[in-house]
This record gives structure tokens, C-alpha cells and sequence, in this order.
């Protein structure tokens, strides 16, 4: 009796899913744009400006990134090297 209902409150969630998708496909092919390139220089500038910063700050974080990963492969290395001399 519970897997009946779980199968039901299945199917129900997927039509009541489906409902704003058939809805909203009316208009899948009209996307209106003018409001994002009509807004002057000033706006475009800005938002490049601001990915520009976003850019800028990954390079420190790369290269930080790579750092730390540098520095864990040697001490791996490391800790092979004196495993290996401690066998011997």
C-alpha cells in the first residue's frame, strides 16, 4: 500500500512539475534583450569592471592553489624517502 502511494505522489508531483514548463513555453521563443543592451556605456563599463576584479582576484588564489599542492607532493616525497630509508 505505501509503494501505491509513493508511485501516485509521484506521478502527481511530475504533472504539477510539467504545468509551468507547458506554461511558460509559449514564450520560449521571444527573449526580450533590449533592456540589457539599451542601458548605456556607463552600465556595460561596470560590468566589466566588476569581471575584471573577479578575474584579478583568481591569480592570487592560483597560484596559491598551486603552492600548497607543490608543497604537499614534496612532503609525500619526503615521508616516501624516509619510509624507504627506514626499511633498509
Amino acid at each position: 500500500m505505501k509503494s501505491v502511494r509513493t508511485i501516485l505522489t509521484t506521478i502527481a508531483l511530475s504533472v504539477l512539475g510539467m504545468s509551468s514548463a507547458f506554461a511558460s513555453a509559449d514564450h520560449a521563443n521571444h527573449v526580450d534583450t533590449s533592456l540589457t543592451y539599451n542601458s548605456g556605456i556607463l552600465v556595460l563599463a561596470f560590468a566589466g569592471f566588476l569581471a575584471l576584479v573577479v578575474v584579478v582576484q583568481t591569480i592570487p588564489a592560483v597560484i596559491s592553489l598551486y603552492n600548497m599542492i607543490k608543497k604537499t607532493a614534496e612532503e609525500s616525497r619526503q615521508q616516501q624517502a624516509v619510509r624507504a630509508n627506514a626499511r633498509d
